[in-house]
């Protein structure tokens, strides 16, 4: 189905907004705090530096009520806030800060677990016959040995630590509890339609609040396959537990749970959804949610581009290359497009390493080109745009010369106790695991904002020590710095998201049409509007110089932009194209 045949081109708010995701805790602290913490009044303090790069929508991860086991995505008061972060007056004043400058605030739901110690699972875990009981998923143990230790319910791993079993052990009851992160994050059962109930009336709390939606997360393991059984054995014998994705993605009710969030919440506002869904790539599956009509969510996180890395876990690596990166999104771009769909455009989050660092190069000479190369991508792309702080003036990954003790994830620090567990006496295997941090940890995404050259790199007060140790190149590479520079990679992100917005009917709602996708190093596409306008985008995805020759039946009437220089016309527009290292251009087909 063409574009012009469907709902895909019909404008809404939700698909031409520019998402801006903010990490609280490193986001901004506020003078005289001294926990060394982010906060929502520090949130507040930047929104006309948002409004300014062109953002219309807040989405901050978890600032609920929370011990923090895994930075608040274990919830412990779906309504109240964490009181590192500030209180529940702090975020109305947020939201009212927000609609005076025309913005919205999207929440994060978390809602697949909770903390352990939310007071549902307290009453959960009281005794066998506790009413909530069956709010979460118990078991009896496999087997009890001879020695009276017993045996999880299957082989499931954990997924924040795949040495572990996913399944927690209670004494007091003698059951386990499924915790398919930590321990600290028992699962909720979505069979019970009571814990579906407190789910509906969390999102119409925060919807009544003045909240403009949700990014709701991992919402597609809410399903288990109600027979748990054992996982398939992929990982090394090294490994007791195995990876049981195949058992709890896309569960056998995913679909009727969130067609029952529609009709309950969702249908009942004009809200913006996207849905965290690791682990599907299936095309059918996916427009199942995310169809025009299909009474679902209105987009979802794709993680095929962020997993390009990924084997059957995430802390490992597999080869990659651009050939196999055009793939991914063009076949994203064309199938949303074809089916009526909508994409999600993001290639940074709280859960991935620094996009410069992963998918160009992050060295002192090339750092600023390999940032706007992805702006442009990304702000010629079609979907709903999603930006991840730091992203606007091209943070990179934590240098590998960081101590481990550096590492707060518990992704990261369950990674690297299996790494001495197992190769402690291999120096070789030992040295790799540490590489994969280096690469992978979440930590990366996670290091404080770079607002300035000051102390602390403006984060927090002087003398107060951040949660997190703040990234040494912070002097040299800050907003601050930024803004004053007409060539920064700030600036550039302003401009390219001003430009998509003007051209909206070509960038977000356009059709996409791939050239050159045999070529192992540029990446090439046109964007066409459905009044004819066309754009084409060259990226040269190499740190070398390289001609791309222009196919026949394109004529480019002039350059538009380059990564390199503001004025390109000197670009040739005929025949061949020369392209330095990893430059982008954009232009304005005939």
């Amino acid at each position: 189905m063409a574009a012009t045949e469907s709902s895909y081109s019909t404008p809404k708010w939700w698909k031409e907004a520019v998402v801006y995701q903010i990490y609280p805790a490193s986001f901004q602290s506020q003078p005289g705090v001294t926990s060394g913490w982010g906060t929502i009044k520090g949130i507040t303090s930047r929104l006309d530096y948002l409004k300014s790069l062109g953002v219309d929508v807040v989405w901050s991860s978890p600032i609920l009520t929370s011990p923090q086991a895994d930075m608040g995505y274990d919830i412990a008061n779906y309504k109240d806030i964490d009181h590192r972060y500030g209180t529940l007056e702090d975020v109305d004043e947020l939201i009212a800060e927000l609609k005076k400058r025309d913005m919205k605030l999207m929440m994060d739901l978390v809602v697949n677990h909770t903390s352990n110690e939310h007071p549902w699972f307290l009453e959960s875990k009281s005794s066998l016959d506790n009413p909530k009981r069956n709010w979460y998923i118990w078991k009896k143990p496999k087997s009890v040995g001879s020695d009276g230790t017993p045996e999880p319910p299957n082989n499931w791993a954990q997924i924040l630590g795949e040495a572990n079993s996913a399944w927690t052990y209670d004494e007091k009851t003698g059951e386990y509890y499924l915790s398919l992160f930590t321990p600290e994050q028992p699962d909720l059962n979505w069979e019970n339609p009571e814990v579906r109930a407190a789910v509906w009336d969390v999102m119409h709390f925060w919807m009544a609040r003045g909240a403009c939606g949700f990014r709701m997360d991992v919402i597609n393991l809410i399903s288990k396959e109600p027979t748990y059984p054992d996982a398939d054995i992929i990982l090394d014998p090294g490994h007791r537990y195995q990876p049981g994705t195949e058992y709890f993605v896309n569960g056998p009710k995913l679909h009727d749970y969130l067609r029952e969030m529609y009709r309950e919440v969702l249908s009942k506002y004009d809200t913006i959804t996207v849905g965290e869904m690791p682990g599907v790539s299936d095309e059918k599956e996916i427009l199942r949610t995310v169809g025009s009509n299909s009474g679902e969510l209105r987009m979802i996180f794709i993680f095929d581009l962020v997993d390009i890395d990924k084997p059957s876990v995430r802390m490992a690596l597999k080869p990659w290359d651009v050939k196999e990166m055009k793939s991914i999104i063009s076949r994203w771009q064309r199938i949303m497009i074809e089916n009526d769909g909508w994409n999600s455009v993001f290639i940074e989050n709280h859960d991935n390493p620094r996009s410069v660092s992963r998918y160009t190069d992050d060295s002192d000479q090339w750092r600023e080109k390999g940032a706007k190369l992805l702006a442009l991508m990304q702000t010629t792309l079609g979907g709903t745009l999603f930006v991840y702080q730091g992203e606007e003036i091209g943070i990179r990954n934590a240098p590998t010369d960081w101590d481990i003790s550096e590492y707060k994830d518990i992704e990261t620090i369950n990674y690297w106790k299996k790494c001495e567990q197992l190769y402690a006496n291999d120096k070789e295997k030992l040295a790799y695991g540490r590489k994969i941090i280096d690469i992978k940890a979440r930590d990366h995404a996670r290091t404080p904002m770079q607002w300035s050259a000051g102390d602390n790199a403006g984060f927090c007060d002087m003398g107060t020590k951040p949660w997190m140790r703040v990234m040494d190149d912070y002097k040299t590479i800050n907003v601050e710095a930024q803004l004053k520079s007409d060539d920064s990679v700030w600036h550039f992100w302003q401009a390219a998201l001003k430009h998509r917005k003007e051209h909206a009917d070509a960038f977000v709602y356009g059709g996409f049409e791939e050239l050159s996708p045999e070529h192992s190093e540029v990446f090439t596409y046109i964007r066409t509007s459905v009044k004819g306008e066309r754009w084409l985008v060259v990226l040269n995805f190499s740190g070398k110089e390289l001609e791309w020759t222009v196919p026949q039946g394109v004529e480019i009437g002039s350059w538009d932009r380059s990564t390199y220089v503001k004025d390109t016309s000197d670009k040739p527009t005929q025949t061949g194209v020369p392209l330095k290292p990893w430059e982008g251009l954009l232009g304005k087909c005939k």
